[in-house]
């Protein structure tokens, strides 16, 4: 088996067939996204399959976007002409 990188992505040659691996970029924007968010461990989320750390970037990516139209109804008290 021979690996090479392209892009970001870890190819193995194996028998006679490329194999495409998860993008290296990818996996470090997933694993920030979390922490960032949840401050879990760096290891624990390392050891997440790409399925279940994809879950949790959607999970925070929709309560973000829940709080923010939460916020966008909410009335703002220092808007005093209205405009808001």
């Amino acid at each position: 088996m021979r690996s090479r990188v392209r892009g970001g992505s870890r190819f193995f040659i194996r028998n006679g067939g490329p194999l495409v691996a998860y993008p290296i970029d990818r996996i470090y924007e997933e694993v920030g996204f979390i922490a960032y968010y949840f401050h879990w461990p760096h290891d624990d989320i390392m050891n997440m399959d790409h399925r279940e750390r994809r879950r949790w970037c959607d999970e925070i990516s929709k309560m973000n976007r829940k709080l923010n139209e939460d916020s966008d109804r909410r009335d703002n008290p220092f808007d005093v002409f209205g405009k808001r």
